[in-house]
């Protein structure tokens, strides 16, 4: 895709981390996926370099002040992956409040439990979406056909939020939601956005959903709240530490739990992760890029 636009492109999917600063050096573009972390130190024998691409939507591997202090532009593809989002969150959505998921582990076992299993509609829910870019959008709009009442709050830009979705404040949502979805990056303000005020501050138990990064839920909390009732089930694409074999204690305990309670649902990071957002990424990044060297 890169040579068709006329860039000449050296692949090196083998390359360690500690090779990429030395290996920067002449190069005018940069195209990363999620484990290779951009610093600063990375940066520094970069001299030609005038953006940095990130294959995917989440930008946390990269220092942003970096690229800033340098002038390096930062190209990111969350259009390419929105619409996987939206229909994976709408999958979790609907495995969650029917227990389809919990079901089908008992019938594998031989155990057939039909009343113990009966679930809750989506239609006529109040469904609290926070976040409204690229995923929160595609929720929404994949959610239109459900019957139910959209609300979204976003801090950054509450603009976006228009239509049949209602802008409200995080209160509003807090107080009226019965289902709860985050579609925020991880940045440094959202770190543990959902923390112990945040579960406290609905007005009745809800069904909580996050497939957007790990760290910006308190774990701990979470896991208390779930215990007490106050969250009905939970959804999670995402967690705080991905890396299983390297817990702590707590996050072992906290892990341990959500692992084995009949109302979480865990998955391991796929909400944008289908053989065509593989292609519409690539083909996102390649426009952007393709409009950046045309200036």
């Amino acid at each position: 895709m890169l040579e068709s636009i006329g860039v000449e492109a050296d692949y090196r999917p083998g390359i360690k981390p500690e090779e990429v600063r030395e290996a920067l050096q002449g190069f005018e573009g940069l195209i990363v996926r999620s484990k290779m972390h951009i610093t600063a130190q990375t940066l520094e024998l970069a001299q030609k370099l005038k953006y940095v691409a990130r294959a995917g939507a989440g930008v946390d591997n990269i220092d942003q002040l970096a690229l800033q202090e340098r002038g390096i532009i930062l190209l990111a593809a969350n259009e390419g992956n929105s619409q996987a989002v939206g229909e994976f969150t709408v999958g979790l959505l609907v495995s969650l409040l029917r227990n389809i998921s919990r079901s089908h582990r008992q019938v594998q076992q031989k155990v057939w439990l039909r009343e113990e299993n009966r679930g809750e509609e989506i239609f006529g829910k109040t469904v609290g979406i926070i976040g409204f870019g690229n995923m929160g959008q595609s929720l929404a709009r994949t959610l239109a056909g459900f019957g139910c009442r959209l609300l979204a709050y976003d801090r950054f830009a509450p603009e976006k939020i228009s239509g049949p979705v209602a802008r409200v404040s995080l209160e509003q949502l807090q107080a009226e939601a019965d289902i709860v979805s985050l579609h925020i990056p991880f940045i440094l303000e959202n770190l543990s956005f959902a923390n112990e005020a945040f579960f406290s501050g609905f007005s009745k138990p809800v069904w909580f959903l996050n497939t957007s990064r790990g760290d910006v839920v308190d774990q701990q909390a979470l896991v208390r709240h779930l215990k007490a009732g106050s969250i009905k089930g939970a959804a999670l694409d995402v967690l705080e530490n991905e890396k299983l074999h390297t817990l702590t204690a707590q996050q072992q305990q906290d892990f341990d739990y959500l692992a084995s309670a009949p109302n979480v649902i865990l998955t391991p990071h796929i909400a944008g992760w289908t053989h065509e957002s593989y292609v519409k990424i690539n083909e996102v990044l390649v426009q952007k890029v393709q409009q950046l060297l045309a200036k």
